[in-house]
């Protein structure tokens, strides 16, 4: 059942390394149509009006996204976001400090993007990883353990979040838990 009147549709941030893509603004309007098919209203990351000019420097246009998205992080009713790895094993740390802080505000966060099989398998493909003498999985290298327990992030982000296989089926679970009797 999608709201009639726009304004009571509840906002989402679109978090994800979607904003460094070259077609970002693509990826971007495919989320927010399908969103509004949903009875949702998506909000990118890139939409937060931030004012700079190329003589305020890097310091200044840095602190601008910053408090740009955090401005629309607070203003959303939830969080969707593409946790993908990003430039090695790991989620851009960007997008897991944007679900963290949703979290923390208290607001419903979905996740996709997420390859399949554990962490600590991906790891062991990965780099050369052994297990210790109690069984825990450790780098070879440095012996540094790798984080099991069987999940398929830093248990942080799977306990604390909706793990979903893709932004279809996370704008699908969000629309539920937000607006009611989407199919």
């Amino acid at each position: 059942m999608t709201p009639e009147n726009p304004a009571s549709r509840p906002r989402i941030y679109l978090a994800g390394p979607d904003v460094f893509f070259p077609h970002r603004d693509d990826i971007f309007n495919d989320l927010k149509r399908r969103c509004e098919r949903a009875g949702l209203i998506g909000v990118a990351p890139i939409d937060a009006p931030i004012q700079h000019n190329a003589a305020d420097g890097e310091e200044h246009l840095a602190q601008a996204i910053y408090d740009g998205n955090v401005a629309l992080i607070k203003a959303a009713d939830g969080c969707i976001a593409n946790l993908q790895s990003f430039r090695g094993l790991e989620p851009d740390s960007g997008t897991v400090f944007e679900v963290g802080f949703a979290v923390a505000l208290g607001k419903p966060v979905v996740v996709y993007g997420v390859p399949p099989g554990t962490y600590a398998e991906r790891v062991a493909a990965a780099l050369p990883c052994e297990r210790d003498a109690a069984g825990s999985l450790r780098e070879r290298e440095n012996g540094t353990t790798v984080e099991g327990l069987g999940q398929r992030l830093n248990l942080m982000l799977t306990r604390s979040t909706h793990l979903v296989p893709d932004a279809e089926a996370a704008i699908a679970l969000m629309a539920r838990l937000l607006v009611g009797g989407h199919p």
